[in-house]
């Protein structure tokens, strides 16, 4: 493809490099999370566009990119099914980011480029605001700012690191402004709202459960929620942080009852007296696209936009799309729904007609053996206790249309929600109203601020049971079956099979043996909890208490003063010191020969007029004296090439400064013919 324009509108050989640099330092936040065709892309990309620069190959032509551009929709249609939601729109904006290198050919269009990376810069942040992508995107906004310089240096043909010097300077120059802008700038919500694909960015426990659903999340060592208490911290075996109930058993699978099965009466949740000592805590979630909330055994929250079912849950009217922090009071002694209505009674019973026929029978003899339902709870669990069971992560795929009778009577090995769905289903043949309760079980303590840190492989499914006089009580048949799993968490408990954090070999999790690795973790999240808290969790509400901790009550007027006169002192201060460099910049010392120069020219009284370049004065200087101008002419050709084609910074530049500092001693003297007076 022919390039219609002059060399001077190409790009610096200096700014395309630092622009492809900064094209891959954008990409690597989003590694995680994309096929691996687009590092393809960029790669296949950057090394035609540097064939294009070393001129083995030309610019593709229009049906070429129109095909490149086609195909880009294809691929990321098919890697996740469709274009709408927020991975495969930000997989297609990279894509177009990475396929536009390919029209890089004037300054303008390296614009585009740059520009559209600061934007790019920004979406790594829709994924997660962790404290080391804060730093990264940092590194990325220095790159991208480079290139932008090095755009404006046309003369620089080589790959230079110094060009990182100003960049740097502008960026810490910024960095006060930014922290005013953090503080006083009006926190609103957002002007538009991407849909989120489902399959792939939905974490944490699930609406419905099935066997093998809660086993998966026990694989990812990322973190649900942090809690901290304001008292001491319960021991791990009661830490069951509830977050949904499942009621309804449907074609294999357990759910929560939905809104619109709900009667009226159940619509409310029940005001119940609490009983036994308060837990107060707060709860820092990060996000999860889900509308449920995480806390123990019956909780309070006073918090707007934290509210209770008839279940004895917490949600959110609205899905947690953002780091979400709140306060909660739990009782976990507080007897729940001590009587049950007729409607409840029938859901907490139901069961599909004819399915698991060998469990029913094995309940239901259990049952007849059993003095009350309470012994018939206590018999179900020795059952599971004498018996062959294994805990395992790595249980065998249940198939057919009896999954509970093939995991009861042939497989025995299963995760926390094969145990459960099992007991509730038994107790349930036995006419022992029971459910499904699926969160998180204990966590991990950091000694160093003294919070809860529950990760996705604390996962967990238990039951609950109904009692005469009691209420809804915890069972949990895992503990059965496996004591470690409540009592030392997940990684004691199936130590023996090492498949904790299988897939994860890189885990720091998995190395908390050793010491000085396990502290660097701790205190790196302590110290995540600190970003996540003040800086992340720094919202309207938080930002109209600081202003009114610092300044009373905080009108309008008032704001605006704040704000302008912040701005002020923070830019008054940079602004001086940037113009007050500028004037009290010394000359090079090319520029300081040149003034020698023009000075022993003024002292033959040839004096250089203002406003007059170099050669125009070299040429008057000609005219009056061929002798002197032959002298002048060599030093003004010497003068601008080392001013404007070398910046003397090597070897090179610093001999044609001494050459051009040995040609100034070497001046001639005035000749016969030379002019009386050329003084202007």
């Amino acid at each position: 493809m022919k390039v219609p324009f002059g060399a001077a509108s190409l790009i610096p050989r200096n700014a395309l490099v630092w622009i492809i640099l900064s094209q891959f330092a954008l990409l690597m936040p989003h590694l995680g999370r994309l096929p691996v065709w687009v590092v393809l892309v960029y790669l296949l990309t950057a090394v035609w566009r540097l064939l294009v620069y070393q001129g083995r190959v030309s610019f593709p032509g229009r049906w070429a990119r129109t095909a490149l551009i086609g195909a880009g929709f294809a691929a990321v249609f098919f890697s996740y099914g469709n274009l709408l939601g927020l991975e495969p729109t930000v997989a297609l904006l990279l894509t177009a980011f990475a396929l536009k290198l390919l029209e890089l050919i004037r300054r303008k269009d390296a614009y585009v480029v740059i520009f559209l990376g600061y934007f790019i810069c920004v979406t790594a942040f829709l994924f997660t605001q962790d404290l080391l992508l804060v730093l990264y995107s940092l590194f990325t906004l220095l790159l991208v700012t480079t290139a932008l310089v090095a755009l404006h240096r046309p003369g620089e043909h080589r790959f230079r690191l110094d060009t990182l010097r100003l960049p740097a300077l502008m960026l810490a120059q910024a960095f006060p402004l930014m922290l005013v802008l953090f503080f006083l700038f009006p926190r609103i919500g957002p002007l538009w709202t991407v849909p989120v694909q489902s399959h792939a960015a939905r974490t944490g426990v699930s609406d419905f459960m099935k066997p093998g659903d809660v086993s998966s999340l026990s694989q990812s060592d990322e973190v649900a929620f942090r809690v901290q208490f304001e008292g001491d911290i319960p021991p791990r075996a009661e830490l069951y942080w509830r977050g949904l109930v499942f009621s309804v058993l449907d074609a294999g699978a357990w759910r929560s009852l939905r809104y619109r099965e709900l009667p009226a009466e159940e619509l409310r949740a029940p005001q119940l007296d609490p009983v036994g000592p308060e837990l107060a805590y707060s709860v820092l979630m990060l996000p999860t696209q889900q509308n449920w909330l995480y806390s123990l055994r019956y909780a309070r929250s006073p918090q707007p936009g934290v509210l209770a079912t008839s279940d004895f849950r917490l949600y959110s009217p609205v899905e947690v799309e953002d780091q979400l922090r709140y306060s909660v009071s739990s009782w976990p002694e507080t007897p729940l729904e001590t009587e049950l209505s007729a409607w409840r009674r029938r859901t907490e019973l139901a069961l599909p007609e004819a399915s698991n026929p060998r469990s029913r029978e094995l309940a239901l003899r259990i049952r007849g053996d059993s003095a009350s339902d309470a012994a018939f709870v206590d018999a179900v669990l020795a059952h599971f206790n004498r018996e062959n069971f294994v805990y395992t992560l790595q249980p065998p795929l249940l198939s057919g249309r009896d999954p509970m009778d093939q995991f009861l009577f042939e497989t025995r090995r299963g995760f926390c929600e094969h145990y459960a769905f099992a007991f509730t289903l038994m107790m349930r043949a036995a006419g022992v109203p029971a459910r499904v309760v699926a969160g998180y079980q204990g966590g991990e303590i950091n000694p160093l601020n003294r919070t809860v840190i529950v990760h996705q492989f604390d996962a967990h499914a238990w039951a609950e049971v109904w009692l005469e006089g009691q209420g809804w009580v915890r069972v949990d048949p895992t503990g059965a079956v496996s004591p470690e799993r409540i009592e030392l968490g997940l990684e004691q408990a199936v130590a023996g099979e090492g498949s904790f954090l299988a897939n994860s070999p890189l885990s720091p999790l998995r190395y908390r043996g050793v010491n000085w690795v396990n502290m660097l973790r701790l205190r790196y999240d302590a110290l995540t909890y600190r970003w996540q808290s003040w800086v992340v969790g720094f919202n309207s509400d938080e930002q109209y208490r600081l202003l009114q901790d610092l300044f009373g009550s905080v009108r309008a007027q008032t704001f605006v003063i704040i704000v302008l006169a912040s701005g002020a002192l923070v830019l008054v201060p940079v602004a001086w010191l940037l113009l007050g460099r500028h004037r009290r910049r010394p000359p090079d010392p090319a520029q300081r020969l040149y003034l020698a120069f023009c000075a022993r020219l003024a002292r033959r009284g040839l004096t250089r007029r203002r406003g007059e370049g170099p050669q125009d004065f070299c040429r008057r200087v000609a005219g009056t004296d061929p002798v002197l101008g032959q002298w002048a002419q060599e030093f003004t050709a010497g003068f601008e090439e080392l001013a404007y084609a070398s910046r003397g910074g090597n070897d090179a530049g610093r001999a044609r400064l001494k050459g051009l500092r040995r040609l100034l001693q070497q001046m001639p003297g005035r000749s016969a013919g030379a002019s009386r007076s050329v003084r202007s």
